[in-house]
C-alpha cells in the first residue's frame, strides 16, 4: 500500500499538493477506496473537479493515470484491445514464402506481439499500479455497463484467443458521471459513492487564491460571490469552478479592481456557455453583484484558524486552507 494512503490526513495533504483541496468526505472516501480495492464511482455537476480528482491522485502517487473517455457506441474493442490487422496481414504475407500450416500461423499471429492494448487493457498490463479513470461514464451504453462491472468486479478479462488476462495491479479506479442516467443496482454494488457537489464560497475563494496567487482577496471574493448568485439562477447551464477561474482571469485582464457592470457585460462568455443564460443575467446584473464594500476576502496569515497541522506542506501564498472539515 502507498505511504498516501497511511491516513485520511495524508490523502488530503498529497492532494493539496497537487493544487487539489478536498474535505474530509472525499479523503475518506479515497482512503476506503483504496484499501478495499473498490472502484470509486463520483458523481456531480459538471465541472465541480472529478476527472481533476483522478489527474491530482495520479500525481499524488506519482504514477500514470491511463483515461477511458465514454460516448455513445463505445464498445468492448476501443475499451479493452484490438487486433493489430495489418501487422497480422504482413506477416501472414512474410511466411507464405514458406508455406507454413495454417494452424501453426495462426499460432503466430494471435499473440501479445500483435495485441493493441486499449484503457482498460493496459491499466491491467501496467508494470506498476496506475490510476484508471473511466470519464462520464453515464455516456455510455448500457452494454459497457455490464463489460465494466465484469471487469471491474475481478480485475480480470477474457481474451478468446490469450485466454483469462488477470491485473498485474490492480489500478486505482475512478468512474465519474454527470448524472444523466440511472445506472444498475448491480453496478453500483461494485463500487464505493462520492457525491462533489458546487464548493462552498470560502472553499471556492481558497481555490481561486491557490490557482491564481496574484489576485487582490477583495475581487477574488466578488468573483466567487457573483458566481454563486448565478448559480442560484434557473440557467441552462450553471458555471463551474473552471469557469469561476476563467472570469477571475478576465476580470485580471481587463485590470479591473472590483466588479462593475459596464466591464462584467462584455465579459460574461467567459462564465456563461448559452445565450439565453447570458440574456437572462443582463436583465438582472446590478441585483446579482456582490456588494463592492463587503469585507469578504480570502482567509489570510491574520485569520487562520487551523483545524489540523499539516507540517509538511508549503505555505500556499498566505491562504488558509485547513479549514475544510480538518
Amino acid at each position: 500500500m502507498h505511504r498516501l494512503f497511511h491516513s485520511i490526513q495524508s490523502v488530503a495533504d498529497s492532494l493539496l499538493k497537487q493544487n487539489y483541496i478536498c474535505d474530509r468526505t472525499i479523503a475518506t472516501t479515497l482512503y476506503l477506496a483504496a484499501h478495499l480495492g473498490k472502484p470509486l464511482l463520483v458523481e456531480g455537476p459538471a465541472g465541480v473537479g472529478k476527472t481533476a480528482l483522478a489527474r491530482a491522485l495520479a500525481g499524488a502517487l506519482n504514477t500514470q493515470l491511463i483515461r477511458l473517455q465514454c460516448y455513445p457506441g463505445l464498445d468492448e474493442a476501443k475499451a479493452l484491445y484490438e487486433w493489430n490487422y495489418q501487422k497480422q496481414l504482413l506477416y501472414i504475407q512474410v511466411a507464405a514464402g514458406n508455406k507454413p500450416a495454417w494452424e501453426d500461423l495462426r499460432q503466430d499471429i494471435y499473440t501479445p506481439e500483435f495485441l493493441l492494448a486499449r484503457p482498460l487493457l493496459k491499466a491491467f498490463l501496467a508494470e506498476k499500479q496506475v490510476v484508471l479513470l473511466v470519464d462520464e461514464v453515464d455516456k455510455s451504453d448500457e452494454e459497457l455497463e455490464s463489460f465494466l462491472l465484469e471487469a471491474l468486479s475481478e480485475f480480470q478479462v477474457s481474451i478468446p484467443e490469450l485466454g483469462t488476462v488477470r491485473a498485474r495491479h490492480i489500478p486505482f479506479t475512478i468512474l465519474t458521471s454527470n448524472s444523466t442516467r440511472e445506472f444498475s443496482d448491480a453496478f453500483k454494488r461494485r463500487c464505493l459513492y462520492l457525491y462533489i457537489p458546487y464548493p462552498s464560497a470560502e472553499q471556492e475563494r481558497a481555490i481561486v487564491a491557490l490557482k491564481l496567487p496574484g489576485i487582490d482577496g477583495r475581487l477574488a471574493a466578488q468573483v466567487v460571490d457573483f458566481v454563486h448568485n448565478l448559480r442560484r439562477l434557473p440557467l441552462k447551464k450553471s458555471p463551474s469552478i473552471a469557469e469561476t477561474l476563467d472570469f477571475a482571469r478576465t476580470m485580471l485582464l481587463l485590470g479591473a479592481k472590483h466588479l462593475e457592470p459596464h466591464v462584467m457585460s462584455a465579459a460574461l462568455g467567459a462564465l456563461l456557455k448559452f445565450q439565453e443564460d447570458v440574456e437572462k443575467v443582463l436583465t438582472r446584473l446590478e441585483d446579482l453583484l456582490p456588494d463592492t464594500q463587503a469585507e469578504g476576502s480570502i482567509p489570510s496569515e491574520e485569520n487562520i484558524h487551523p483545524v489540523v497541522a499539516v507540517e509538511d506542506i508549503e505555505e500556499k501564498d498566505g491562504v488558509d486552507l485547513s479549514r475544510f472539515n480538518f
